[in-house]
């Protein structure tokens, strides 16, 4: 047995299940300068244009990728949200000149759909449902939701684990461990919960319209969390996650954003694709240039969640379409 893989695996499923959505951090994992030159600088970020009209009242919906999680400085209550100072919401408000009681974030760290109208109790307070900063006056709506719905991040975790229990010989020999666990007897659960996001989206987005008719509703999709070319995390992520199992997950959240597309589509919302201008600043990339942070991140940060330069990315890509 390769011991040295199999602690890979082991510390990958731990750090995962013990991060998931609750904002544990963990520690830094350096990143060579040559697995850092295999990919392009990052774009930079379109500067806020001062000539901006403002567009609110603004309200942002949505989960942890939305609130900032492990991102400085942290703003707004309750603490167990997460909420970010300069997450996408506060930079797309800032540019829209929407401030004061011209913006509210009521994003949350684990929020699901089902806590867009109840409340969400955290380790640092409750937080209210989501849908009551919604009235009358709201011009505009941003929703970044349905990853907690699909359990994505404990699939990772799943994946991590699937591929330990291969390398101890626990289960048998294949390129995409994960993939075979979820797709036993015929039936592709992951797809399943991904469509179940659709039909929950559906729901969220007519209560959104009885209570703002006169918002415009953007649905903000998730960055790539990893390459094309899965032999790029070899670096990263060792060895943790096979080749085909890394093509397993990006293939399923690639599904996930196409379900909020369309379902936004159809409920006459907007879509924010951000999966594509991340090409490149997917986890695996050397810090300083990605997005998204690895399960091993940078100090403070949020494992597979996205770091400042991700919130910058996703603002750019709200506000050219709220511009647009």
């Amino acid at each position: 047995m390769d011991v040295r893989r199999a602690g890979l695996l082991l510390g990958l499923a731990g750090v995962l299940a013990a991060a998931g959505c609750s904002g544990a951090a963990a520690p830094r994992a350096e990143t060579p300068a040559s697995h850092q030159a295999a990919y392009p600088s990052p774009t930079p970020t379109p500067s806020p244009s001062p000539k901006a009209e403002p567009a609110g009242p603004y309200v942002a919906l949505g989960d942890s990728y939305t609130s900032g999680l492990g991102v400085e400085p942290k703003a707004g209550e309750p603490s167990g949200c997460g909420r970010s100072g300069v997450n996408y919401p506060s930079l797309v408000a800032r540019a829209i000149g929407a401030s004061g009681a011209g913006f509210t974030d009521v994003s949350c760290s684990g929020a699901t759909t089902a806590d867009l109208t109840a409340a969400q109790r955290t380790a640092g307070g409750t937080n209210g449902p989501q849908l009551d900063a919604l009235s009358a006056a709201t011009r505009l709506v941003t929703l970044g939701i349905g990853g907690n719905d699909a359990g994505f991040v404990g699939v990772v975790t799943e994946c991590a684990a699937q591929g330990l229990k291969q390398v101890l010989g626990l289960v048998k020999g294949t390129d995409a461990p994960c993939r075979r666990h979820y797709t036993e007897n015929g039936r592709d659960e992951l797809q399943r919960r991904v469509e179940t996001v659709g039909a929950r989206l559906d729901v969220a987005l007519r209560q959104i319209r009885e209570r703002a008719p006169r918002a415009k509703v953007y649905v903000v999709g998730y960055p790539a969390l990893l390459p094309a070319d899965g032999a790029a995390c070899e670096q990263t992520l060792g060895q943790g996650v096979s080749a085909g199992d890394l093509g397993f997950l990006r293939e399923k959240e690639g599904a996930l954003n196409t379900v909020l597309a369309e379902h936004a589509k159809a409920a006459g919302a907007a879509y924010v694709d951000t999966s594509t201008p991340s090409a490149g600043h997917d986890m695996c990339a050397g810090s300083g240039i990605r997005w998204v942070e690895p399960p091993l991140p940078d100090p403070g940060l949020a494992p597979v969640h996205p770091n400042a330069l991700g919130q910058q990315g996703m603002a750019a890509a709200v506000l050219a379409a709220v511009r647009g």
